[in-house]
Parts: structure tokens; C-alpha cells; sequence
């Protein structure tokens, strides 16, 4: 990626608390990235073929998806949303976080690695729904994810563009000598305008796009936390603002995150002379992603199947009109589900749903879990709202998709 690099002087400072060597003044090299604008871009044939091998298999995971599958699109949204958190270092095994996550639909508490994770899972839904509803996407809407993403854990910086130097790598106290020296904080306003008007273009492919996007926002680098999410979130809003995942969107997140050192070494090497060696390598987990999306899809579908078919084989099934077979249709979106939860899913009145929820259990769809110790003194229709259940078998298939295995290998 072109660009120029700005000197600069770290300002000697006895006051901050730190060793004396970190105190004194230091010279350091800020990156200031070519606009995207201006970039004048020719793709190999094989680079070429890549991307379009990636664009084709998105295309596929949407071909059949239909309004009646959003909670399966929901399912992939959020196996992306946790992926982006795990490459940032924040890990919650799947069942920890999808009681949390139920815990707080429910109005209850969670551990700040669950709500951080949570909160990755909420910014991802902003990014999707402003690319969705917005004509023209802006500065304003990454700051609405980032809001989202950060409010959790620093709300003093959520949302807000950085007004001083950060870096990455090195130490703590000073840039001199970190891998890597973002623009000065007078060059991101102009540098993310720039980068709005890309994510409004359509001049260039989709996955190009994408890809280019992302690797310009991280290396911009305008918030002081959490840059990686919102950049990843942006990939997406790409990919919905161009149609080529209208629903279904790929968890690409899970290919980088499985591979986090070569996605470093491409953000690195897009910085460098490697944009088309980025560019390859972004399609390729893209690719990977949304084949290995496909195959998840289908393999809910199957278990879906198999619910139905266990609901249907009790000695007395529910009607055919009843909630628990609509609440079936919506459980992909829910591994974890709580009576309040699923009234709201379902839109049903509570009665109903308590009925569903206990024919569920009766075929072996939902198995309860074990009630917190607070509950264990309520009175029974409290205690029967607070309750949760585990999806049979849907926690076993997305541990296998955010780890990146196929669902049968």
C-alpha cells in the first residue's frame, strides 16, 4: 500500500508513571496510508480467480436463504461476531457465553468477558442494519458500531474518533520502537471520509472492496480500542451494501481467527507492497468461510429435521398449529433459550409458550439446565420464567463451526 511516512517527536514527560528511560523525548515514523481513492489497482489472474471463487461461494450460502431462515443467518452472524472477539484474545467457550447471553436477554448479569463478547455480537447487528437502511454510510455509522462494541467495558472512548497518537506493539508509555505507528491524529478525519466513500463505491468487486476496506480502517487505526472488531464489522457492511450477501453472511472471522498469524502478515504486507498478496489471502478465508457456512446450514437444517420429528413422535404431539412448532423454526438463533425469550421470539402469549417449551423438553429438544441458586427459592411461575434450556445438539454444531471443523468430519 503507498503511503508516506511522517516524522515525529514523542514529547519528554516526567510526570507519567512509568521507567525512566520511557519518560524521555523519542523519535518515531507514523505511518500516513495513499487514499483509497487514489489507489490505482490491477489484480493478477490468479488473484483474480480467487476473489471470484470467493464472491461465487457467498452467492451459493445465499442462494436458497428466504425470510422463514433468518434464525439461521442470525446463527452465522453471531458465530462471526464471537470469532472477531476470539482473535482480539477474548475466549468464552460456547456454553458459557450462550447461557450469559440468555442470562442478560432475561434482564440477569454476566461475567465483563461475556458482556464484551455480547457486545461484539450487538455492534455486528448496528453495522448490518445501517448498511441495510442508510443511503450514503459515514463516519457517524462506524461510530455507532464502535459505540455499541465499546460501551460495555470503556464508555468514555466508545464511539469517539482518537485525538492522540496510538501505536501497536513496543511498550506501553511511548510509539518509539513499536511495530507498527498509525497516522497522526490530524490525518484520520480525512483519511476516514476517504474510507466512507470507498464502502459507498461500486466500482471496484465486492470481495476486493471488502478486503480493501478493512486492511485501510486498521491501518488508520481511529479508535484507541477496538479497531479490530469495528474494521471486521465493516467487512460485512460491504458485503451488504453490494448485495452479495443480502442474508447469509460468511463467519469470515472464523478463518482469520484460526489463523491469526497470517492474517497479521497480510494487514502487514498490505502495508508494505502486498496489497494484491492481502487481497489473495482475504479471498481465500473468505472462500473457505462461506463453503464452510453452506455446510452448517444445511447440517441445522437436518437437525431441525430431527426435532420436528421427535416433537412429532410424542405419544400425544402438539397440533399442528401449536407455538412449539413455530418456536422449533427460531431455536437456531437461540442454543440457549428462556421462557421470556422465547415468548418474544415467538410473539405468542406466555401460556402457550410454556406449553411449547414443555413439549420440547418432553421429546428431547430442549434439556433444562440447572437453576441458579437465587431461583431455587421462587415461586414456581417466577421460577419457571427464569428457567433456560440447552438446544439439543445445536451446541455441539456450533463449537464445531467456531473452531473451524466441518460439521460431519
Amino acid at each position: 500500500m503507498p503511503g508516506r511516512l511522517v516524522k515525529k517527536t514523542w514529547v519528554h514527560d516526567p510526570t507519567i508513571h512509568a521507567p525512566a528511560k520511557y519518560k524521555q523525548a523519542c523519535h518515531y515514523e507514523a505511518f500516513v496510508p495513499q487514499k483509497l481513492g487514489d489507489m490505482r489497482l490491477t489484480l493478477d489472474a490468479e488473484v483474480a480467480g480467487v476473489v471470484s471463487e470467493a464472491e461465487n461461494a457467498i452467492q451459493q450460502l445465499n442462494a436458497t436463504a428466504g425470510p422463514e431462515l433468518d434464525p439461521l443467518a442470525r446463527l452465522l452472524l453471531r458465530t462471526e461476531s464471537i470469532a472477531s472477539s476470539k482473535v482480539e484474545g477474548l475466549q468464552l467457550g460456547v456454553r458459557e457465553l450462550a447461557r450469559a447471553e440468555a442470562r442478560v436477554d432475561d434482564g440477569g448479569r454476566a461475567s465483563q468477558t461475556a458482556m464484551e463478547v455480547l457486545a461484539n455480537i450487538d455492534a455486528m447487528m448496528v453495522a448490518i442494519h445501517e448498511a441495510s437502511i442508510v443511503s450514503e454510510f459515514g463516519i457517524a455509522q462506524i461510530a455507532a458500531i464502535h459505540q455499541r462494541l465499546l460501551a460495555p467495558d470503556r464508555p468514555k472512548i466508545a464511539g469517539r474518533v482518537r485525538t492522540q497518537q496510538n501505536w501497536i506493539g513496543g511498550n506501553d508509555y511511548n510509539p518509539c520502537g513499536a511495530d507498527f505507528v498509525p497516522p497522526p491524529p490530524d490525518e484520520v478525519d480525512a483519511l476516514l471520509r476517504d474510507l466512507c466513500e470507498s464502502i459507498n463505491s461500486d466500482l471496484l468487486p465486492p470481495l476486493v472492496q471488502a478486503a480493501l476496506v478493512h486492511a485501510q480502517f486498521e491501518t488508520i487505526h481511529p479508535f484507541e480500542d477496538g479497531n479490530g472488531r469495528t474494521g471486521r464489522a465493516l467487512v460485512h457492511v460491504v458485503l451488504k451494501r453490494r448485495n452479495v450477501a443480502p442474508r447469509y453472511l460468511p463467519p469470515i472471522s472464523v478463518a482469520l481467527a484460526n489463523a491469526k498469524g497470517r492474517y497479521i502478515a497480510g494487514l502487514t504486507a498490505f502495508r508494505a507492497d502486498g496489497v494484491g498478496q492481502w487481497i489473495e489471502y482475504f479471498a481465500g478465508a473468505t472462500a473457505r468461510s462461506a463453503r464452510l457456512a453452506a455446510e452448517y446450514v444445511k447440517a441445522t437444517h437436518e437437525l431441525m429435521k430431527e426435532w420436528r420429528l421427535r416433537l412429532s413422535s410424542l405419544p400425544e404431539p402438539p397440533r399442528s398449529d401449536a407455538t412449539a412448532w413455530a418456536l422449533i423454526d427460531l431455536l437456531p438463533a437461540h442454543p440457549v433459550i428462556t421462557a421470556s425469550a422465547a415468548v418474544g421470539a415467538t410473539g405468542r402469549a406466555t401460556g402457550r409458550v410454556y406449553d411449547a417449551i414443555r413439549d420440547l423438553e418432553a421429546a428431547g429438544v430442549l434439556i433444562p439446565l440447572a437453576k441458579r441458586p437465587r431461583e431455587q427459592s421462587s415461586s414456581d411461575d417466577r421460577s419457571r420464567r427464569k428457567r433456560s434450556w440447552e438446544v439439543a445438539g445445536l451446541m455441539q454444531l456450533i463449537e464445531r463451526m467456531e473452531s473451524g471443523e466441518r460439521p460431519n468430519a
